[in-house]
């Protein structure tokens, strides 16, 4: 017989944050390189948005004690390096 199967505080989808914006982030501001960034151009600009996005998420969650804090606050200022790198890039092309 198996045991019963409760969910620990630890199982929470909430915990998964931080590392999700954490390599979104990553994505964005190695795309800030202006060559990758005519290649894989909505990729930057999406996964820049949704790292600042769920770092946010992912800093209230980890202030409650469910995730982890250095991961969200990374994820989150990479993604927001990537997106102003981005941004700068076009504003001196147009």
């Amino acid at each position: 017989m198996t045991a019963p199967s409760t969910p620990r505080p630890s199982d929470s989808p909430a915990g998964a944050l931080g590392p999700l914006s954490l390599v979104l982030g990553a994505v964005a501001a190695a795309s800030a390189w202006p060559t990758l960034t005519f290649l894989l151009f909505p990729w930057p600009l999406l996964a820049g948005g949704l790292a600042v996005t769920f770092g946010g998420m992912g800093i209230h969650y980890a202030g409650r004690g469910h995730g982890r804090l250095w991961s969200a606050v990374t994820g989150t200022v990479l993604g927001a390096v990537g997106l102003a790198v981005l941004f700068l890039l076009f504003a001196t092309l147009y």
